[in-house]
């Protein structure tokens, strides 16, 4: 096993040309590699909206994210309810109370359902609750929901709550970074604490001492295009993989960023100046540092329901492809090697339907056709195109396909292809003019740190306030647009 994966892991550095110093940048993105490491193993962390999405993760994928979480400056599961009202109010300015009890019960029902892992899952993991004391962004008592949102899940003993340092909003370190009560770019301070190694000490247990020197490790740029395209999710991402992490079984953590924090953002300060790699490079952790874009909303991850209704599920889109890349570096996903599809494209549009179509793969039993990141055909798809049905009029729609080998394992996901269905009978869609202030109280936009955005398209409107008018025409339920009709 060990030689397998050694001639394994030579390929892929070597298509990569990945042995990097420090700060020195990656030439071209490669798929990112199956390591073959421990599943029983893996655990995430994130700041703001990564810890948001830490805590989507841990609670509904417990079955992979089994070691737990570290959540900085996050809240509890599904605390918006999809709405960006709430997340910008209760889940971080704490204006009104947080209802914990009502999160519980979705997070029951939702796992009896089956739209999430079992929550007894969570009973063997481990969590680390961080809270600045001077953050006034995501307010202490957000963080106090949380801890007591998972008491009902994770036992008093595994959990270490700490909020005693005077941090803003930022992840902490000891040596890098900006005044320690600050919020500003890059959202990083310097506390004279060692807040990565908190983490990871809490989730894995005595650690051995962090390398201080040169990391003897790789840092890699990996195409997550093949897991998801579009989404808010960025082409590229970043994994850094110890030496001994080539030949052995390692541990692996997933690091979340928060707003305005990917690489396009903050280039690889996140990545490489927030303290999580010195530790990783003396205790066999594999370290996954997936991107947003600056599509996604402020470049945060999806805690509110602005790319997708199932964004907390693990059918939410950006769940699945994170998910999906801790299965690549485990080999623990089942997947097949077989390649994605070429040729996607669609054609044949009607009013409320397109057919989806796409070149062969060599070896595949079948296909998976995707709208949107959720999978929309019930029984695997025997030939080459497919017609996608119930769709909204004069509504663009985007669709990947992945084929299926003998044992209806996955293989690669195309690139994306998009379409517009045809306008309806009724027209081309309903219009709205309004200020933006008024499109937000009727549903039709939200609002986010002082701007507008139309529900569905994401479209920015502008200023949010009551002089700035904008006309949205509505083409599919809860999609809006900027338009004329």
């Amino acid at each position: 096993m060990a030689a397998m994966r050694w001639k394994n892991w030579k390929g892929w550095a070597a298509a990569a040309a990945i042995t990097m110093a420090a700060g020195q940048p990656a030439t071209a993105a490669v798929p990112l590699p199956a390591l073959g490491a421990n599943p029983a193993e893996v655990s995430v962390s994130g700041l703001s909206a990564g810890g948001f999405m830490a805590v989507q993760l841990h609670v509904a994928y417990s079955a992979t994210f089994k070691r737990g979480a570290g959540v900085v400056a996050g809240g509890p599961y599904y605390c918006a309810e999809g709405s960006v009202l709430n997340a910008t109010g209760r889940c971080m300015a704490h204006g009104s109370s947080i209802p914990v009890s009502t999160l519980v019960n979705t997070t029951n029902s939702w796992a009896a359902s089956g739209a999430i892992d079992p929550v007894s899952n969570m009973t063997g993991s481990r969590l680390y609750l961080f809270s600045g004391t001077s953050d006034n962004t995501v307010k202490p008592a957000v963080m106090d929901d949380l801890k007591t949102y998972y008491q009902s899940f994770v036992p008093a003993a595994n959990t270490v709550y700490r909020n005693n340092i005077g941090a803003g909003h930022a992840m902490v370190t000891d040596d890098y970074g900006g005044a320690c009560s600050t919020t500003a770019a890059p959202y990083i301070n310097n506390c004279g604490f060692d807040l990565a190694g908190e983490i990871l000490a809490q989730l894995y247990g005595p650690l051995n001492p962090r390398n201080n020197g040169t990391l003897g490790g790789s840092f890699t740029e990996f195409n997550q295009s093949e897991f998801i395209t579009g989404h808010g999710v960025a082409a590229t991402g970043w994994i850094y993989v110890p030496q001994a992490c080539t030949t052995a079984s390692c541990r692996v953590h997933m690091v979340l960023h928060g707003c305005k924090q990917n690489y396009t953002d903050v280039s690889d300060q996140y990545v490489k100046k927030t303290g999580y790699n010195r530790w990783a490079d003396t205790n066999d952790i594999v370290l996954i540092y997936p991107q947003t874009s600056t599509a996604a909303t402020n470049s945060c991850w999806d805690w509110w329901g602005y790319d997708n209704a199932n964004y907390a599920k693990k059918s939410g889109p950006q769940m699945a492809a994170l998910k999906a890349m801790v299965d690549r570096v485990t080999g623990s996903g089942g997947g097949s090697s077989l390649p994605a599809p070429t040729g996607v494209g669609t054609s044949g549009a009607t009013s409320s339907s397109m057919v989806v179509g796409w070149a062969g793969v060599s070896g595949a039993s079948g296909y998976n056709v995707y709208r949107g990141g959720s999978k929309v055909n019930a029984a695997p798809v025997a030939g080459t195109n497919y017609t996608d049905t119930g769709l909204a009029p004069s509504t663009t729609y985007s669709w990947t396909v992945a084929a299926l080998d003998a044992s209806n394992a996955q293989g690669a996901m195309s690139a994306a292809a998009t379409g517009t269905t045809l306008a309806g009978s009724g027209g081309g869609g309903t219009c709205y003019t309004a200020s933006n202030y008024a499109h937000t109280v009727a549903g039709r936009a939200y609002a986010l740190w002082g701007l507008t955005y139309a529900y569905g398209s994401g479209q920015s409107m502008g200023l949010w306030n009551v002089y700035v008018t904008t006309t949205l025409k509505q083409t599919g339920p809860n999609y809006y647009v900027i338009g004329t009709c």
